[in-house]
């Protein structure tokens, strides 16, 4: 089993991969393809992407199960453990976000409760 999401594809891209896979939401192909095809449509469509994002999920004899590839996306796969796990960096606050937040000193959890939880108070 293969699932291929794409964004910002160009209509040639698209037209390819319906041979090959059913296209069931927009930019969303799924299909049952041997992993010589798989490899080849990866090909395709890091040849036929300019400025869009594509992400391809497929079966693997893993302990997850699958694996997955990525191209154009600011999260990044990362092998942890032996787990395949993807990676968001962290967004840059600027300097209007921690104006409006007022400080509260040191944060420890989500409520009061944490906070009294984790010191005895």
């Amino acid at each position: 089993m293969i699932v291929i999401v794409l964004t910002s594809a160009p209509p040639k891209l698209r037209g390819h991969l319906t041979r090959w896979l059913l296209e069931i939401s927009a930019g969303v192909y799924v299909g049952k393809v041997s992993a010589r095809v798989r490899e080849l449509l990866w090909v395709q469509v890091l040849e036929n992407l300019e400025e869009g994002k594509a992400v391809m999920v497929y079966s693997s004899n893993t302990e997850q199960g699958l694996e997955f590839k990525t191209y154009g996306q600011t999260w990044q796969p990362i092998d942890y453990d032996g787990l395949e796990l993807i990676l968001r960096p962290a967004e840059q606050s600027s300097e209007n976000d921690s104006a409006r937040r007022p400080s509260r000193g040191r944060c420890t959890g989500w409520s009061n409760a944490s906070r009294y939880r984790r010191f005895g108070r």
